[in-house]
């Protein structure tokens, strides 16, 4: 082949990719093309999801705000009232015996004479005994129930504790003046007696009528009912350790008392305390149980052998009886009282907690 068709060749190939290149620029600026571009930018759009309106979405997060703080604000708005209503019925006593109405022993009706000491100190007593009683108990419940039982049993078992918690106090009661009281009179109180008896300052407290009621009857049917409470709390609390942190401590060599000692309670402590003030909450305030066994009695004993009375079970014996205005305004002075020992007790709590938070990390 020679030059001159070799050049002319190129040249044609030139020249067709020159008109292509027009042709397509002729096309782009067409009216059919300047109308199809907007088409296809609405398509393009219309695929795209379409963004919620903010408007709307703020609406939505100012009535979930105003609802959920109504709520969290009408639980102090019960508890105002509360102390309204207590302090309001409470103030003609208050007035009449001012502060020795804690102080003062007597309770007459009769004479319209009233003093809170007794009550105070049976629910103060019943309480400790309680606590003394329940907290070990439940503190093996639940590390049994997370750290040692067999699979097929925790189950079970654990279902039996929360179904104890349901019991009505009132059933509680009759149990314990039926079955636990004659049982208690025959068996526990002479022991009692013949062991601790002799011992002096201590012997004190375990002297007097064995008739199976009384304080440490009350205290250990509230011991009872507390259990359930504490032990399920405890169970749930010790069952969100880290399971990396107790195996990396078996790993160690710790034994299972060490791993719970050094690893489950520091972990667990709010939790625990939270469970133990459940507890104490419930037997302070305990109605129904305690004024089957306490015996009923306004009369104060170093015995716990002895009758006595609580808060709870005055409350519960005489207002429906109370027939002169200071006597009620006497129970509910009484009813004052109980709600400002929880509030002591729930504080001591906390200040106990934040106490530990703040050591944390010292050791």
């Amino acid at each position: 082949m020679s030059l001159a068709g070799i050049f002319s060749g190129r040249a044609f190939m030139e020249c067709t990719q020159d008109m292509n290149s027009s042709i397509a620029m002729a096309d782009a600026t067409s009216p059919t093309a300047a109308n199809q571009a907007p088409q296809q930018a609405e398509r393009r759009l219309d695929t795209q999801p379409e963004m919620p309106p903010m408007r709307s979405h703020k609406l939505g997060d100012f009535i979930f705000h105003k609802v959920t703080f109504g709520f969290a604000l009408s639980v102090m708005l019960v508890l105002v009232g509360i102390i309204i209503s207590l302090v309001k019925g409470a103030w003609p006593a208050l007035q009449e015996f001012g502060p020795a109405f804690i102080t003062t022993i007597e309770w007459d009706p009769v004479n319209d004479q009233y003093g809170a000491l007794i009550a105070i100190v049976g629910t103060l007593v019943t309480s400790f005994i309680a606590l003394l009683f329940a907290f070990p108990i439940s503190f093996g419940i639940a590390l049994f129930l997370t750290e040692i039982c067999p699979a097929w049993l925790k189950r079970p078992l654990g279902t039996a504790v929360e179904l104890l918690a349901g019991v009505p106090s009132i059933i509680y009661g009759m149990w314990g003046l039926f079955i636990f009281a004659p049982f208690f009179s025959e068996h526990v109180q002479p022991w009692l007696a013949a062991i601790l008896g002799p011992i002096p300052f201590i012997g004190r407290l375990f002297q007097g009528p064995m008739i199976g009621i009384g304080m440490l009857a009350a205290g250990m049917i509230l011991a009872v009912m507390i259990i359930p409470f504490i032990a399920s709390v405890m169970r749930d609390v010790f069952e969100v350790v880290p399971p990396i942190l107790k195996e990396s401590a078996y790993g160690l060599g710790c034994t299972k008392w060490e791993v719970v000692r050094k690893i489950v309670l520091p972990y667990t402590k709010s939790g625990v305390v939270g469970g133990v003030m459940l507890g104490l909450g419930r037997a302070l305030g305990e109605t129904m149980a305690i004024t089957f066994v306490i015996g009923n009695a306004n009369r104060l004993s170093w015995s716990l052998f002895a009758a006595g009375n609580s808060i709870a079970s005055t409350l519960a014996n005489e207002f429906g009886e109370a027939d002169t205005p200071l006597h009620v305004s006497s129970l509910y002075a009484l009813g004052l009282i109980l709600f400002v020992i929880t509030l002591i007790v729930l504080s001591a709590a906390k200040l106990m907690l934040l106490g530990l938070k703040k050591n944390e990390g010292k050791k």
